[in-house]
């Protein structure tokens, strides 16, 4: 009975111990570019930047942000859970690929040809990204926009 009660105090202490203060800062989305173009797919990858305060990691999933080139929506991030490591600065992959035909269609035309000429593209990511840890969740806003310098 006392060894019951002396562990259960001593997980108390631990877990209150922790600082869960507030959720992981949501620095934005940086180094978006093109990775790879080929006559199939174009692969482009964003950088989810956060720092953790926090004496507790938890998980991060970045689902359902979606991927506008030259203002059209071509395609949906989708990924695994991510390990949230504790007090410390770090990125999750937000890697997409697109297919060239849904870049060349009727719709993107008139800033295909644009980007054609400046040999960049604009690529924003739109949508959520939701942490996880001891019950509490919290979801950050995306809304992140650049130019893009492509390769022909």
């Amino acid at each position: 009975m006392i060894k019951k009660t002396l562990s259960f105090l001593v997980f108390i202490f631990i877990v209150l111990g922790c600082t869960v203060t507030e959720p992981p800062q949501f620095l934005g989305v940086k180094n978006i570019k093109v990775l790879e173009s080929t006559q199939t797919f174009v692969t482009i990858r964003g950088e989810g930047i956060f720092k953790n305060p926090n004496d507790i990691g938890g998980e991060l999933k970045a689902d359902g942000i979606k991927v506008y080139i030259n203002g059209n929506e071509m395609a949906t991030v989708s990924s695994e859970s991510f390990e949230v490591p504790v007090k410390e600065e770090f990125t999750i992959p937000l890697k997409v690929n697109i297919p060239t035909d849904s870049i060349f269609s009727n719709k993107n035309i008139g800033g295909l040809i644009g980007s054609l000429f400046t040999q960049k593209i604009e690529v924003q990511y739109k949508g959520k990204i939701k942490y996880k840890v001891l019950g509490f969740s919290h979801s950050y806003d995306v809304d992140e926009t650049e130019i893009v310098k492509i390769k022909l």
